[in-house]
């Protein structure tokens, strides 16, 4: 079912109307500024220190993202249940088409997503679920990046010597845990798990999304320069603890870049050097990274494209994206590509990101 333009903007107004936003916080991604309000001070709080890189001035908004606290979405629409990722079975959301827009409701959290136009509205136990609200305010500045012709990666991106990595691979690789070890070793980090790529006249720049890193307790214990994110008590359970059982852990931490690594580290673009994707597995063969031709290695390209999804609209019916595998390979062929095969040692697949960087910036 579609909901008329009236409908919808009763709903907005309703939900603007019954929780008021009276707090506020302005934050720039890249050149895309968004002004987000709240009813709930706590909330706002949590935000600003959340994307404490990204806060600024006040200034006139790109997008304006209304988050209301409260405890039932109350949002009685005829939803359509959208289907699980392939090799998946858990339904996890519900959607409305709308004119110009699209409302999401979270069946775990009840939570409740309002998007399109002008209108960019969250509601539900937004506290219990930040991590939620976080997504939406990144996918509402991805958007308007893909929009003005960007595509979407599944990678980490790091600045390592004035080079931009950007760290894919196939699901449990670890390309955050890489690109920790190379913040560790200096680098910039630019994005935990998504980018998008825009091609210029200079290149292919590549903009990450200010979404702090999440990793497993494998990764804490494993990386000196995260010591003190983990509990006292935690660390001392989780280090008993074989490698395959840690790998294995489900829990993630939050890293605070700025915390861990200092001021100014985390940054949002930056021109694309290099892809590596991380195709190894857990054995005792030696880690390699090969240079590979990404025309001919088409199985590698599924561990780097990623969907848009349902929190993505185009701001016209002209933008759609063009997600098909030859647009990711015009793209990826005008930088470097890299394979990294063998068994998983991130310390050799750090060493040889840092020396490929040194060797390319000594060149230039």
């Amino acid at each position: 079912m579609i909901f008329s333009e009236t409908e919808r903007g009763l709903l907005v107004r309703r939900i603007r109307a019954e929780y008021p936003a009276t707090k506020d916080i302005h934050l720039q991604f890249g050149n895309c500024r968004l002004w987000v309000q709240s009813n709930s001070s706590l909330v706002i709080s949590e935000l600003e220190q959340y994307f404490s890189a990204f806060v600024r001035q006040p200034a006139d908004a790109d997008r304006i993202v209304s988050v209301h606290q409260a405890d039932n979405a109350c949002v009685d629409l005829p939803f359509a249940v959208r289907q699980p990722d392939p090799g998946k079975t858990k339904i996890k959301e519900e959607y409305a088409d709308i004119p110009n827009g699209r409302i999401v409701r979270k069946r775990m959290t009840g939570m409740v997503f309002v998007f399109g136009g002008n209108d960019h509205v969250v509601i539900g136990p937004c506290l219990e679920n930040l991590n939620q609200v976080v997504n939406f305010i990144n996918n509402r500045y991805i958007e308007w990046q893909i929009s003005r012709g960007g595509i979407l990666g599944h990678a980490a991106g790091v600045r390592l010597y004035n080079k931009g990595l950007a760290l894919a691979g196939f699901s449990g690789m670890g390309k955050s845990t890489l690109a920790l070890h190379l913040v560790s070793q200096g680098a910039d980090f630019v994005s935990n798990d998504r980018l998008i790529l825009e091609k210029t006249e200079s290149g292919i720049w590549m903009h990450g999304v200010g979404k702090l890193p999440r990793v497993n307790p494998g990764t804490i214990l494993n990386n000196p320069s995260l010591q003190g994110l983990l509990p006292l008590q935690d660390y001392e359970r989780l280090a008993s603890l074989s490698k395959d059982d840690l790998w294995n852990l489900e829990h993630k931490y939050d890293v605070p870049i700025d915390r861990f690594f200092g001021a100014n580290r985390f940054r949002l673009r930056t021109p694309l050097d290099a892809l590596i994707i991380l195709n190894w597995k857990h054995n005792d063969q030696p880690a390699q990274m090969r240079p590979v031709n990404i025309e001919a290695r088409r199985d590698l390209l599924p561990a780097f494209i990623k969907s848009t999804g349902l929190f993505f609209l185009p701001e016209h019916s002209d933008q759609t994206p063009d997600q098909s595998e030859s647009t990711y390979i015009r793209f990826l062929k005008l930088s470097q590509v890299f394979e990294i095969s063998g068994g998983v040692d991130f310390k050799a697949a750090a060493k040889a990101c840092v020396q490929w960087a040194q060797i390319r910036m000594a060149s230039c």
